[in-house]
């Protein structure tokens, strides 16, 4: 390149960079999981109106979609903070680095459950994890090592035991934490269950977690969105459905629906807390070191949600759902906020 084409260039990045710093955002930018997104707004609501900060944008995008946002690159174009009800992947650590998103703090929240929830007035569920599989499977074992298209079309051709309607069930997109969880929890863990499907896990992990996690297209799964209040709605407008969701949405709409019992375990918080109920899973979120001193309140943020007051045993977010970590953990993920430790995959 030309000796002062080069002076220009390196001048012109240089306007746009001193641009991008006098118009930065004054207000921490947060998105991710549907699932976090009520805990999330309850801190960032408190912490407006008790510090002198702006109180910060929380957008619900699914964990997938949050992570991918927040991966996009360092900037006040970019998301501070992503939440996800699951752990990040090394993919998007991968994602995240070649983008320039180096320093990752991850902060641990608590934990939730998974529910398969319906209507107040519909009929109780019991169900295994097994017949979770064998019900939302796309394919199944036909008895003779073969894999078919999933045949059952209600819940009484799995087990007579089990209602006699068409298998009919709501819930998260692919993008979603609560889906991925969902998949490896109880989709996984009732494809365990299955002779020869455990003997395939043996021989080729691979195959077995494609067969695991491949979720029915026939229509009997219903993909309903990130937006977990709109399938309270539907399982209120047709109680022949079922919907999967995280605790939180149980817990603030117990007057309408309730969950199925699981290997014989309620959805409840004692159940969760202390890992009777099996379909459980913990909740992070994600904090951009590069915007620290940069975008004004992150670190005070991370105090507030980090604080006995919000995530202790008696906390405002224990009042919407969430399940405390023990006191030891707390204090270790607290300590990784205010240290701005690195994640270290």
């Amino acid at each position: 390149m030309n000796p002062l084409l080069k002076t220009v260039a390196i001048t012109a990045l240089g306007v746009v960079a001193l641009a991008g710093t006098a118009q930065a955002r004054d207000q921490i930018r947060i998105v991710g999981s549907s699932t976090v997104f009520p805990f999330s707004t309850a801190v960032a609501e408190n912490f407006g109106k008790t510090t002198d900060f702006k109180t910060p944008v929380v957008e619900s995008t699914g964990s997938g979609g949050g992570l991918k946002l927040f991966c996009g690159g360092v900037g006040v174009e970019h998301p501070d903070i992503t939440n996800a009800s699951r752990r990040i992947k090394k993919s998007e650590v991968e994602l995240c680095g070649k983008n320039g998103v180096a320093d990752i703090v991850e902060i641990k929240v608590g934990y939730d459950g998974i529910v398969i929830g319906n209507a107040k007035s519909a009929a109780n569920l019991n169900i295994t994890k097994e017949q979770i599989f064998l019900a939302l499977a796309k394919e199944i074992p036909d008895g003779n090592g073969n894999m078919i298209p999933n045949p059952n079309k209600k819940w009484s051709d799995i087990d007579p035991s089990l209602p006699n309607a068409a298998i009919e069930v709501l819930g998260p997109p692919p993008t979603s934490g609560t889906r991925d969880a969902f998949s490896e929890l109880a989709m996984e863990g009732g494809a365990k269950k299955i002779e020869s499907l455990a003997a395939l896990r043996k021989k080729d992990k691979k195959a077995f977690k494609n067969i695991a996690h491949a979720i029915r297209e026939d229509g009997a799964y219903i993909e309903a969105g990130e937006n977990d209040n709109l399938i309270v709605q539907k399982l209120e407008a047709n109680p022949n459905a079922f919907g999967i969701f995280g605790f939180s949405f149980l817990d603030q709409n117990s007057d309408k629906i309730k969950g199925a019992v699981v290997e014989g375990s309620e959805p409840t918080f004692e159940a969760i807390a202390d890992g009777k109920y099996p379909v459980s899973r913990s909740l992070f979120f994600y904090v951009k070191k590069a915007h620290i001193g940069v975008i004004p309140g992150i670190e005070e943020y991370l105090a507030e949600f980090t604080s006995e007051n919000a995530w202790g045993d008696e906390g405002y977010l224990a009042d919407k759902g969430l399940i405390p970590m023990p006191k030891a953990e707390r204090e270790q993920y607290k300590g990784a906020a205010k240290g701005l430790t690195p994640l270290v995959f």
